[in-house]
């Protein structure tokens, strides 16, 4: 199967199907003599506890000191050489492999703590080993171009797109009103906390006070019509007033900023473009498909697509189409990911641009008029799988085909 490189298009401008787009306690002790009463301290009566008798040496009936090993002699295994740090590269695990748990799935719940085929956390998040690969290319049975070289550090990437019940709880944080704090938002562990680097020179500045307006949380509405058949985006909106059957759905119509919003609520950050991009990759694997090479077919095993959803059909209806996060078991990415192709289209960090190489942990943060997304969506074919591809989409549209996925601090 023949991609092309790298495609730089607006959803505004339609989809490969035709969309169109028209948000110590403190004790004190008195002792019955005290040293600054001068004199010799009072002798003992046997009321007080007795002092260890150190005039006799040990018998052997208590416990020995303990045994000092030899030095190591060389017969023996040598000990790991731990004064060399790892090299970065992509097979060096980042130093804790466990999950992280952001203030989203704090309470138990449907679209909460039962996610994937394993009922777990919905806010379960995957180590990314960093390594060196290309932003742009193309693996196909010609062979494999490449281009735009990039070295990503490790970090954390979401195994799940973030669904309509975490969402709710960030919904009743901003209400209650939580904002996130100027400057938040950054990969504050790059860069001795100045974050990614900016291709124009700089860093990330994070959030931006006067950016809490673009956050419209009572009016989720999808923007856009999808067709044919002519089916309203509204339609396709996942979020309810009050909780429903939808709970295990990913969010959409979220703009961008709504999308950074509660990344940041969460304890984590939108991934840069070129994150993103490397976990659907497999990094230096330079895959064809998240997963791999196989063909998704018609169906929904590898992904969420064509709306083949639920039945196979390949006909849009409404949010019927749209799958309980992970419900493409076969898609997993190479950490693990569900869902890096299909469902949803993802924000991430960077605005929409060409790409500046080469590039150490960095993002397109110059000011521009759309954000870069990735991924493809229910409704879109194949042709979007590929992680090289991409669209973008106004910062401020929540359009129906739009979702989140946080990446966060190895």
């Amino acid at each position: 199967m023949s991609h092309p490189a790298r495609a730089n298009r607006s959803i505004a401008t339609g989809l490969s199907v035709g969309l169109v787009f028209v948000g110590c306690s403190d004790r004190s002790v008195t002792l019955g003599w005290n040293a600054a009463d001068g004199g010799a301290p009072p002798p003992f009566d046997g009321s007080q506890d007795a002092p260890p008798d150190v005039s006799q040496p040990l018998d052997g009936s208590e416990d020995a000191p303990p045994e000092v090993s030899p030095p190591f002699d060389g017969s023996e295994d040598a000990p790991p050489d731990v004064s060399q740090p790892l090299d970065a590269s992509e097979d060096a695990p980042p130093a804790d492999s466990g999950n992280a748990t952001g203030p989203s799935c704090m309470v138990s719940g449907p679209g909460l703590t039962n996610c994937g085929s394993a009922g777990e956390s919905c806010c379960t998040s995957l180590p990314v080993a960093g390594g060196t690969f290309y932003r742009t290319y193309s693996n196909t049975v010609n062979g494999l171009t490449e281009a735009d070289p990039a070295s990503v550090s490790s970090f954390r990437l979401d195994k799940y797109l973030v669904t309509v019940g975490r969402f709710r709880q960030f919904v009743a944080a901003w209400n209650g009103p939580w904002k996130p704090p100027a400057g938040s938002g950054k990969h504050a562990h790059l860069n001795q906390g100045k974050g990614l680097a900016a291709t124009g020179g700089g860093f990330e500045r994070g959030w931006v006070a006067s950016d809490d307006g673009n956050v419209a949380l009572t009016n989720l509405a999808c923007m856009g019509l999808l067709f044919p058949p002519h089916v309203a985006a509204s339609s396709y909106g996942t979020w309810t007033p009050s909780a429903s059957t939808q709970e295990n759905l990913p969010i959409t119509c979220v703009n961008w900023y709504e999308a950074y919003a509660f990344c940041i609520w969460d304890g984590g950050f939108l991934p840069s473009e070129a994150e993103f991009v490397y976990a659907a990759a497999g990094g230096s694997e330079q895959r064809e498909y998240p997963w791999g090479t196989t063909d998704p077919g018609v169906g929904f095993s590898y992904a969420i697509y064509g709306c083949y959803y639920p039945s196979l059909l390949g006909t849009c209806t409404g949010v019927v189409n749209l799958a309980p996060v992970g419900t493409a078991s076969l898609g997993a990415g190479k950490w693990d990911q569900m869902d890096l192709a299909g469902n949803l289209w993802e924000w991430s960090l960077d605005w929409s641009a060409p790409y500046v190489s080469p590039c150490m942990d960095c993002a397109n943060l110059a000011t521009g008029t759309e954000r870069a997304t990735q991924g493809g969506n229910f409704n879109t074919g194949t042709s979007d799988f590929p992680p090289a591809r991409h669209a973008n989409n106004p910062a401020d549209t929540g359009a129906y085909a739009y979702g989140i996925r946080c990446a966060r601090a190895p």
